[in-house]
């Protein structure tokens, strides 16, 4: 705990609560003799303050943007793939506690369950230390990080602009493949292509297999347009 502590940059007064973060509802179920409750409730509350931290820091930010742009970009900072990205960062699966079936099932990579425990920590951070250091853990673990092309560029459905650049025409069949999957569990970095008719039009990666085959609707549109 300790290590996670410190990709934190904040140390526990009652460390329990850190540990209770961390606990899946299926580690829950299996050990309830032991009164462990799950971390969804936490999650609740977690939610609540990134989205009351990530609604005052694009409301300073931009004072001239109206509430549908702050709405949107709001929802592209605190996003499963955002939060994913997070909790890959702080390496959040080595620590989460499962069940045996959601462990066998690869639950410790999975990208809902690695989001929802990173607002599980944000609460944990927050009923511990009060929501001024659940703010910085927010700014230096999400926000400081982001910057808004990237989010803008995040909610760009590639997928969907290829598909209906490619309706255009009549028998026109797309697939996507996985090619690969490389890295440790925690950094794991997929890469996908896209075949039009069978035939590739695009590569790329990403961090999850969505990711991945977004980067490669990306090159795919690319490729048509050149062509």
């Amino acid at each position: 705990m300790r290590t996670l502590e410190e990709r934190l940059g904040y140390t526990f007064r009652d460390r329990k609560r850190l540990e209770g973060a961390l606990y899946h509802s299926s580690y829950a179920n299996e050990h309830r003799s032991l009164g462990i409750h799950s971390n969804e409730r936490l999650e609740f509350l977690g939610d609540a303050v990134l989205g009351l931290v990530t609604a005052d820091y694009l409301f300073r930010k931009h004072p001239d943007l109206p509430e549908g742009d702050l709405t949107r970009i709001r929802a592209a900072l605190v996003c499963e793939e955002s939060l994913h990205e997070v909790a890959q960062s702080l390496d959040l699966g080595s620590y989460l506690k499962l069940g045996k079936g959601e462990e066998a099932g690869g639950g410790r990579q999975r990208a809902s369950i690695l989001a929802d425990a990173t607002e599980s920590v944000f609460a944990a951070v927050y009923l511990d230390g009060g929501l001024e250091a659940a703010r910085a853990l927010i700014h230096r673990v999400l926000l400081d990080k982001e910057r808004e092309t990237d989010v803008e560029e995040r909610r760009r459905d590639y997928k969907t602009e290829l598909q209906e650049l490619v309706q255009r025409r009549s028998n026109q069949t797309l697939q996507y493949e996985l090619v690969s999957a490389s890295g440790p569990d925690h950094a794991k970095v997929f890469t996908s292509r896209v075949l039009l008719n069978g035939q590739p039009i695009g590569k790329g990666q990403g961090h999850s297999k969505k990711e991945a085959e977004q980067a490669a609707a990306h090159a795919g549109l690319a490729t048509l347009i050149r062509g």
